[in-house]
């Protein structure tokens, strides 16, 4: 086993001796995140009491705050990527770009992730407790405080076909309230799959799987992802104890007409490929359809609201 070296322990206590496979690596992806990335580097020095490695993979970002970044925090490294490959590929790159010897966990997070004192460590405590879990979700907190619904079941035909059709106009309908859970009270428990605004990865698990499927440019990948898990005998699991703070409008909020036409797609490429074959053809151009429809609604409405707030 090779050895890092020394990690100074709490104050007047003798440094901790922390072997490689002690140090954790962390991948998130940047596109001009401003401020936010200072605070999850920050915050991510409460979250562990183990050493840790950040990768940071690039996807074209413009107002130098990945390159400040990486001045400000030794541990930290970047990555450019070509151009804006899509998050998915961006962390499977962020992914082997680490030492294989290194950890059989990785954290992957957005950058707009807060880290609550101890909520790493907390994950990696579900983690040995569920020995199948290829994947552990937090509880995450919108910034008003609110509980985000990121643990929920796979979207089945019906009830995530329903929630994409009729969710935006139709707010508390059944379908969505089921899809995501929103009965359930915060507990320990498998689930069908977890936001990828953080996770913690057994490496084993997402190599297995090769990852994420990068034909997801963003969004849905994390659902492909907790059903090809399942689909190869891990678990997802969602473990509350862990908290973090996700500002998830930051990225969505500079084109949120684009992102909505791109949610979409995605949504489309996850349902036909769980629903393929001639026999169900008819059931492909139906969803298909119903989805063009709402795209074109949600995103006619983007945009007016955008050109108001710009009066």
């Amino acid at each position: 086993m090779r050895w890092l070296g020394h990690s100074p322990g709490p104050e007047g206590s003798p440094d901790t001796l922390y072997a490689v496979s002690d140090e954790l690596p962390v991948v998130t992806v940047t596109y001009s995140p401003g401020p936010h990335l200072e605070r999850f580097l920050s915050s991510l020095t409460v979250a562990t009491d183990r050493p840790v490695s950040v990768v940071i993979a690039d996807n074209g970002s413009q107002d130098g705050s990945p390159e400040e970044a990486v001045e400000r925090y030794p541990n930290a490294r970047l990555i450019h990527n070509e151009a804006n490959v899509g998050y998915g590929r961006a962390v499977n790159r962020g992914v082997r770009e680490i030492d294989p010897e290194c950890s059989d966990f990785v954290v992957i997070a957005n950058p707009d992730v807060v880290w609550a004192p101890g909520s790493i460590d907390a994950l990696l405590e579900v983690a040995t407790r569920w020995p199948r879990a290829g994947a552990v979700g937090p509880l995450i907190r919108d910034p008003d405080g609110a509980v985000y619904p990121s643990a929920r079941h796979l979207p089945s035909i019906i009830r995530g076909g329903m929630h994409a059709v009729v969710g935006p106009f139709w707010r508390k309908n059944p379908w969505t309230a089921a899809y995501r859970q929103d009965r359930e009270a915060p507990s320990e428990r498998a689930v069908g799959w977890l936001s990828g605004a953080c996770l913690l990865v057994r490496r084993e698990a997402f190599e297995q799987i090769g990852g994420f499927d990068e034909r997801y440019f963003m969004y849905m990948e994390d659902v492909d992802l907790g059903d090809r898990l399942g689909r190869a005998g891990w678990q997802n699991v969602y473990a509350p104890s862990a908290e973090i703070l996700h500002d998830k409008g930051h990225a969505t909020g500079r084109d949120p007409a684009r992102n909505l036409a791109a949610h979409h797609e995605s949504t489309w490429t996850y349902l036909s490929d769980r629903h393929s074959g001639w026999r169900r053809s008819p059931l492909r151009w139906t969803m298909r359809g119903a989805l063009v429809v709402r795209s074109r609604l949600v995103v006619r409405r983007s945009r007016r609201e955008m050109r108001r707030q710009d009066r």
